[in-house]
């Protein structure tokens, strides 16, 4: 005999396997975005196991978990609205015209980037490219000022460290090598 909490895991199974696909396409609609849709589908179907219990007791479970989705999608659109204001107020603060750009420096800022860790990269990039405060950057990442001013500093050191030792690194006997 099935105790209370296999039946709970089988009928969340049975409704998973009803309702995915159906959750999925929602969210599709919604965002536009189809990479998105998988995600979502299955974010808010982790959110509905987790009130299991409550969900399976509502008369319209279903109706429930679209709302789920709903939510979840409405928030990542808020997201990224916000990520292309973001955007758009770096880009309006810098010039339109740029002469000459160092495309090489660029490359091995971007390679450097690359190379440090997320968090390091987040701040740096949330500071420095987008002209965050520190408590912005804090609110961004969901650490603290301290930590954002800490993982900015050693990432802007170690970025010089490799930025200087890729610029050493085409140094031959003092003068630049141009085969580099």
């Amino acid at each position: 005999m099935e105790t209370s909490a296999d039946d709970a895991v089988t009928e969340f199974h049975a409704f998973f396997e009803r309702h995915y696909a159906e959750l999925a396409r929602l969210a599709h609609l919604l965002t536009g975005e189809a990479d998105a849709a998988d995600d979502l589908a299955a974010d808010a179907l982790l959110a509905l196991w987790h009130r299991w219990d409550r969900v399976r007791a509502a008369d319209h479970p279903a109706a429930y978990a679209r709302g789920v989705v709903a939510n979840l999608a409405r928030t990542r659109i808020r997201s990224a609205v916000r990520e292309r204001r973001r955007i758009a107020l770096f880009w309006s603060q810098h010039s339109g015209h740029v002469d000459d750009p160092d495309i090489p420096s660029v490359v091995d800022v971007q390679g450097a980037l690359r190379r440090l860790p997320f968090r390091k990269r987040a701040c740096v990039v949330l500071r420095h490219a987008f002209d965050l405060s520190e408590r912005d950057t804090a609110l961004a990442l969901g650490i603290s000022v301290g930590t954002v001013k800490s993982q900015t500093s050693k990432a802007m050191a170690q970025l010089e460290r490799m930025l200087d030792s890729r610029a050493a690194s085409h140094l031959v006997g003092g003068r630049e090598s141009w085969t580099s």
